[in-house]
């Protein structure tokens, strides 16, 4: 079995994990729970805490003392067992504290199914930088397929998905332990945890223009997680209307939604093609503009003669996330010194996928029950404020925002950094 066939196969299984529940899971806790709005916010609360300190304090760990496979498989192992436990819940708090235990398991693998891709790629004469790409859209791939399973086998509602996702991780972390070793390289022992979390580069903030942009980073990063959290629950309320309750958006949300997932990796092909053209500015700026018709189309949307604006949503879905993941990680790149980058990264990640998504997973949670009442939901409210938002975002984000487009330095990032696509 070749070496790339192996991490193709454990980039399915990473993220086939993660499509197995992530999109799926709100409709679970809302409709067959029946958790309130605040308190699905909440458990989805959980991947923002995880996000903010797990992979550093994990990463550290792979860098000094334990092999980056063995640590994958074993995080995998207990995050399968804590999935096995989540599925038996029906308490919104037992919920919350089992969902924390996954995430903190999970959320370190992304950066961990990475670092071992890489270490086994150089260790057998491979470049990760032209490799790679190839080997990690199979995630993309996994994920989809996870979707479409969960969809196709009715276990968007049911406790099954946990227990789908729970019996992959156990199989992904004991495939892991069959894996080349990647033993510490203990090149970097020095650095510490403040550093890895990218607490160093808070002295960025000093700098008008980095200010800025990690502000508009944290009010983007509250968009990132709503449409997964919320698109099942908004699909199958529906089902309460005669028209729409065999339509394939009702008996089928999961697919539905997973063409975001394929549009993400349709995006990502141009976004080299975009940044040398019209600049990182620009590019953030379609970001915002696409996520505003993300949401704004979805308030407009139905599964029968408004299904075009659904899917419509979903396409749009793939430039709205990958236009400013990549464009804003390639701005940090540019502008920050050499010393100071590795740092200054995972301060983006940390202010978006971090406190950016805790922020909007508990106000989303916050909006949809404040606008129930009783078993109606007002959706379309809800969208429609969300893509207000997201236009505000993207005005002051035009107004305030100062940088001018230099074509030269994106030429050198853009071919040299491999642009994969992140599901979420």
């Amino acid at each position: 079995m070749s070496i790339k066939f192996r991490l193709t196969l454990l980039n399915f299984l990473q993220f086939f994990i993660w499509g197995s529940y992530l999109t799926s899971l709100g409709g679970y806790m809302y409709d067959t729970l029946h958790f309130q709005g605040q308190e699905i916010g909440k458990v989805f609360l959980t991947l923002g805490i995880a996000s903010i300190f797990m992979p550093a304090v994990l990463g550290i760990i792979a860098d000094r003392y334990i092999n980056s496979e063995r640590l994958l498989g074993l995080c995998h192992i207990i995050g399968g067992f804590l999935l096995y436990y989540a599925s038996t819940v029906s308490s919104s708090s037992a919920m919350f504290w089992a969902m924390l235990g996954v995430c903190m398991s999970y959320m370190p693998t992304i950066s961990l199914n990475n670092t071992v891709s890489y270490h086994i790629l150089k260790d057998n004469n491979l470049n990760p930088q032209t490799d790679f790409p190839p080997i990690r859209v199979w995630g993309t791939i996994g994920f989809i397929c996870a979707m479409w399973f969960v969809d196709l086998m009715h276990w968007t509602l049911s406790s099954t998905q946990l227990l789908l996702a729970g019996g992959s991780a156990i199989i992904t972390g004991l495939y892991c332990f069959s894996l080349p070793p990647c033993k510490p390289l203990r090149t970097n022992t020095n650095k510490s945890i403040s550093s890895a979390l990218g607490l160093d580069a808070f002295v960025l903030f000093k700098n008008q223009k980095m200010a800025i942009f990690f502000l508009f980073s944290l009010m983007l990063g509250a968009a990132l997680q709503v449409t997964n959290t919320w698109g099942v629950p908004f699909l199958n309320h529906f089902k309460s209307t005669p028209e729409f309750v065999n339509s394939f958006g009702v008996l089928h949300a999961n697919i539905i939604i997973s063409i975001s997932q394929i549009s993400e990796t349709s995006f990502i092909i141009t976004i080299p093609f975009f940044l040398k053209r019209f600049g990182i500015k620009k590019v953030m700026l379609m970001s915002m503009i696409a996520w505003f018709l993300r949401f704004g189309l979805f308030g407009i949307g139905n599964p029968g003669s408004g299904v075009v604006f659904l899917i419509l949503s979903m396409i749009v879905y793939g430039m709205a996330f990958d236009f400013f993941n990549i464009s804003g990680s390639l701005f940090v790149e540019n502008e920050t010194p050499a010393s100071m980058r590795g740092s200054a990264q995972g301060l983006f990640m940390m202010v978006t996928n971090g406190i950016g998504a805790m922020i909007g997973s508990y106000g989303s949670g916050w909006l949809v029950q404040n606008y129930t009442n009783g078993q109606v939901t007002d959706w379309p409210t809800i969208w429609y404020i969300c893509a207000g938002y997201a236009i505000v975002v993207a005005i002051l984000f035009t107004l305030l925002f100062k940088y001018k487009h230099d074509p030269s330095k994106l030429t050198l990032l853009t071919h040299d950094a491999p642009l994969t696509p992140v599901v979420v």
